[in-house]
């Protein structure tokens, strides 16, 4: 299986990655021509459920800004059923390396949601790439805390007994496949003993954290994590009346928030240029 990435917001190709294609757009200028913001979406989201964020972004930035579905996602190619439960770590480990070489990812930041920003985390935490010069982490997973296990119990009967898969299936190919890889995976008696945090150790760039105050999937412990174990620079961004998507109940203030933390890493990397 072949693919030949294009930089477009509507590419008329798929990106193959292990044979299993990926759907994606772009925004902003390709990765030659300025630092690139690659966005890991939420356990349930992918491109189209970001809406007009990662254009947003680019804007806000200057920045180009690349966007996919991982596989069983979105339009994106299916993935074997049950995940396994390092689903998230063979993400960063095994796929995400494949795909920052083959867009020609040259320099720039990781931007997670959720268990998007959990897999940018391990990534980081995993490998000494000196390509990613910073870290937006916005509500991430470094462990599992009992209500957020509930409130993933309380989705997943919804879906049971509600026409969720249905509304899901307006963005996913296969809803029931998206739905009970992420459920399935985090409700899994085993799965209560997942903790990942290990890796914020080994972050050595700056580091921007946003979360929502009333999260209903992660309490603050989930950020004040990174900033008591970082040894790099970590900014703390706790949105008031918001719970797990600050991009979407709290636009405006999670733009700003990634406005100001990217004009300050260029900033930083701009006297580096002229230091050197």
């Amino acid at each position: 299986m072949m693919s030949n990435f294009e930089w477009s917001d509507a590419p008329t190709s798929r990106l193959v990655i292990d044979d299993v294609a990926l759907e994606y757009a772009c925004h902003g200028p390709a990765p030659k021509d300025a630092p690139t913001i690659v966005m890991l979406h939420e356990g349930l989201g992918c491109v189209a459920l970001w809406r007009d964020f990662p254009r947003q972004v680019a804007e806000a930035t200057g920045c180009g800004v690349f966007v996919f579905s991982r596989r069983g996602y979105g339009q994106s190619g299916p993935i074997p059923l049950p995940r396994p439960l390092d689903f998230m770590t063979r993400e960063a480990v095994d796929v995400l390396p494949q795909i920052l070489d083959a867009i020609g990812f040259h320099q720039g930041i990781l931007f997670g949601h959720s268990d998007g920003a959990t897999i940018a985390a391990i990534y980081a935490g995993s490998f000494s790439d000196h390509r990613v010069r910073g870290l937006i982490l916005m509500a991430p997973h470094f462990f599992t805390e009992q209500d957020g296990l509930a409130e993933i119990a309380k989705t997943n009967a919804a879906f049971e007994a509600t026409d969720l898969s249905t509304r899901m299936a307006k963005y996913h190919a296969d809803a029931d496949g998206a739905f009970r890889g992420w459920a399935d995976t985090w409700l899994h008696p085993d799965f209560k003993d997942w903790n990942v945090a290990e890796v914020i150790d080994y972050f050595r760039v700056p580091v921007l954290a946003i979360q929502g105050r009333d999260d209903q999937y992660g309490t603050l412990a989930q950020i004040e994590e990174i900033e008591s174990r970082a040894y790099s620079p970590v900014d703390l961004v706790v949105l008031d009346d918001c719970q797990h998507a600050p991009h979407a109940e709290q636009p405006d203030a999670t733009l700003a928030a990634v406005g100001e933390f990217v004009a300050r890493l260029r900033r930083i990397e701009g006297e580096i240029v002229e230091t050197t």
